[in-house]
């Protein structure tokens, strides 16, 4: 299929010399003045428009044809118009390309010379508006800052909203690099909670002897080293959301003790006692 062209000028002997040397390249569409350009426009959508400042009531003035730059890119801000016209003056050619004009070229035109101009303009053309789709179609498709338009993927982001309002636990399971953690992150904001911390954790990547303290935090003198008493990221995370990153890389007496506090909804600090315990909102 051609592309459409809108040429636009009050010279019928141009615009048919025109039509007969472009018509082999292109759908041509013609208009004599503001009115019909801008319904032609209006029913064709032309990507590119070739447009002749001097058109009536006043050829001789460039008023009307800047009015009619103006309305199609008011009706279409990614239209290409291209101003060729016998009223070539500096002053002009810096108002049309103000006004958002993609080229300004002078009477008499060298064929050859527009082809070219053509065919680039038409390539921009397409290339911004494959452009614009691919952004509305990421803007349809994300969620949470994640994207995704399959039938699986929004099952998943289905799946997230559903136990977002709930204060119940959630595993997350997935291969590395496959999002767990802006899983966690969607359901933290979609949460009750979303005004409170989300803390996370890689449990892989601290020491085993040092994520115990790290976890459930410890009381001063607890060990050596433990000047002052410190919380830990459960404690934290209070009123919002503790992300544990490779669970499975703990070790079972940790395991055993995160569970109790996921049941029982409170904790001791490393070194504390019953008059520690902590029990979170």
């Amino acid at each position: 299929m051609k592309p459409h062209l809108l040429l636009v000028d009050d010279d019928e002997d141009i615009r048919m010399q025109m039509r007969w040397a472009l018509e082999s390249e292109y759908e041509i569409h013609l208009a004599e003045d503001r009115r019909t350009a801008m319904q032609t426009f209006t029913t064709h959508r032309p990507p590119v428009t070739l447009l002749d400042l001097g058109l009536p009531p006043n050829p001789g003035d460039p008023t009307e044809g800047f009015a009619v730059l103006t309305d199609i890119l008011n009706a279409d801000p990614l239209a290409k118009v291209i101003i060729v016209t016998g009223q070539g003056d500096k002053q002009n050619a810096v108002q049309a390309v103000g006004l958002g004009a993609y080229d300004f070229l002078c009477k008499p035109l060298e064929l050859e010379e527009l082809r070219v101009i053509l065919r680039r303009c038409q390539q921009v053309a397409k290339l911004e508006r494959q452009y614009r789709q691919m952004q509305e179609q990421f803007s349809l498709d994300e969620f949470q800052e994640m994207l995704g338009s399959s039938a699986n993927m929004q099952q998943v982001f289905t799946l997230l909203r559903k136990v977002a309002p709930s204060d119940a636990s959630v595993l997350i399971l997935g291969e590395s690099g496959t999002g767990k953690e802006m899983a966690g992150r969607a359901i933290h904001r979609l949460s009750l909670r979303k005004d409170g911390p989300f803390v996370a954790i890689n449990c892989g990547a601290i020491p085993e002897n040092l994520l115990e303290s790290e976890l459930f935090g410890h009381e001063k003198g607890a060990f050596t080293g433990a000047h002052v008493a410190r919380p830990g990221r459960l404690e934290l995370a209070n009123d919002g959301t503790l992300f544990l990153d490779e669970i499975g890389e703990l070790s079972t007496a940790l395991q055993v003790k995160l569970l109790r506090f996921l049941q029982e909804r409170s904790l001791e600090r490393v070194g504390g006692g019953s008059s520690s315990r902590w029990t979170p909102v």
